[in-house]
């Protein structure tokens, strides 16, 4: 039997920050398996430190809510059908799309069609809304790598390659981040308590939550005075979408607490806090590997919302409370998303705290270090594994397959 034909090309599409940590990982170790392979595509800085070449920049997919998707389909979808124009005629051996499923799912099934191999990196959420996607999937995928164990069900009943890998995140954060040396780091006071915001790395999601979170804050401060806000600013836009909106909020409320803003650092800022207020999303994730108790927020704008109920076969969007299939976090979805909701369920943290020794909070740290270490598998590692076993069984098979007509 012929040797499988190694990899040599691989184009490769991410559609935001998340995806391009994934993508970075993923390249690192299948350069170490394939050290002549070139890849190209969709790709954000870190991926391009690993030497992706990127067609466009990836900001151009980092679009959330039905409106703000319509106001630029015709760009996405021009982009598309040029990005499937050009693979198609030069023939990579693998495409891998991660995450972006309604942008990636589409361009895979054209590559399929023509014969290139596709692999799905980061499940779509068939499980929680549109499950008939599963049809479209199984017609575009040629091998699905899951993050969570949950999901790969449905892929083996419908007879879709997969492998569960774990999660990056779950690899690079230690079982317990110690709250003093992240303040130490991020020079802020040791003794107040500290609560992380965190309104969303989207324009879109800032929009909807940031004005609510400094209304909660304001509430805060004039329950618990001694108590600090710090807030991550993804990249200078969301910073000065988020200082306008400070801006804004002076004019209601004459005086704001103190809210020191840092660049980058989400996950320090996680860690230097007691308390975490977020968009849901996959900083969820990390809340809990970060292990702080958290309050998740879900804010679109109506009409995207209406659309998206009708779709959904969930009622939970934080990752910890869907691996879990718990309330291991309090969400405020749409209407309940209020600075007076918010407030209540961060001063229940702290009521635990004070009233209750803590054992709520411990009974959900307990549930997270139990998540943690079954996410915890060396992920870029196990999904380069993955690629290259799937590759070499599908070449055995392909060459089995003409030996035998």
């Amino acid at each position: 039997m012929l040797p499988v034909k190694s990899i040599q090309r691989i184009a490769i599409v991410a559609g935001e920050a998340s995806g391009d940590i994934l993508g970075a990982g993923l390249i690192s170790e299948l350069k170490k398996k394939y050290p002549n392979a070139v890849f190209e595509g969709v790709a954000g800085p870190l991926m391009q430190q690993e030497g992706c070449a990127s067609l466009y920049p990836m900001e151009s997919l980092s679009v959330m809510g039905i409106l703000p998707i319509l106001k630029k389909l015709p760009e996405l979808l021009k982009m598309r059908a040029d990005l499937a124009r050009y693979w198609i005629d030069t023939k990579p051996d693998l495409f891998i799309g991660i995450d972006a499923p309604e942008f990636n799912i589409g361009l895979e099934q054209k590559l399929k069609n023509k014969g290139i191999k596709t692999v799905h990196y980061v499940s779509p959420s068939v499980w929680a809304w549109r499950p008939k996607r599963i049809h479209k999937i199984k017609k575009a995928v040629d091998l699905m790598l899951c993050l969570f164990p949950f999901e790969q069900d449905i892929y083996q009943h419908h007879a879709i390659d997969n492998f569960c890998v774990g999660h990056p995140l779950a690899d690079e954060v230690p079982i317990e981040s110690h709250k003093n040396d992240a303040r130490v780091e991020l020079g802020l006071v040791h003794n107040k308590q500290l609560v992380c915001l965190m309104p969303g790395s989207r324009g879109s999601e800032m929009k909807m939550l940031g004005p609510d979170f400094i209304d909660m804050a304001v509430l805060l401060r004039q329950f618990y005075p001694d108590m600090g806000f710090v807030v991550p600013m993804a990249n200078s836009k969301r910073r000065a979408q988020f200082e306008q909106q400070l801006l804004d909020a002076k004019v209601k409320h004459l005086t704001l607490p103190q809210i020191e803003l840092i660049d980058g650092d989400s996950r320090k800022a996680m860690a230097a806090a007691d308390y975490v207020v977020m968009a849901s999303g996959t900083a969820t994730l990390e809340a809990m590997l970060i292990k702080r108790p958290t309050v998740v927020a879900y804010k679109v704008g109506p009409i995207s919302y209406k659309i998206f109920k009708r779709l959904l076969t969930i009622d939970t969007f934080a990752i910890p409370n869907l691996l879990s299939k718990q309330s291991l976090l309090p969400e405020l979805i749409q209407e309940d998303c209020t600075p007076d909701n918010l407030f209540a369920e961060v001063r229940a943290w702290v009521g635990d705290d004070e009233h209750n020794q803590g054992q709520r909070w411990q009974d959900v740290h307990d549930a997270f270090v139990e998540l943690h270490h079954s996410l915890k598998k060396d992920a870029n590692v196990y999904a380069a594994n993955s690629i290259e076993h799937w590759w070499s069984e599908n070449g055995i098979r392909q060459q089995r397959s003409l030996e035998h007509d």
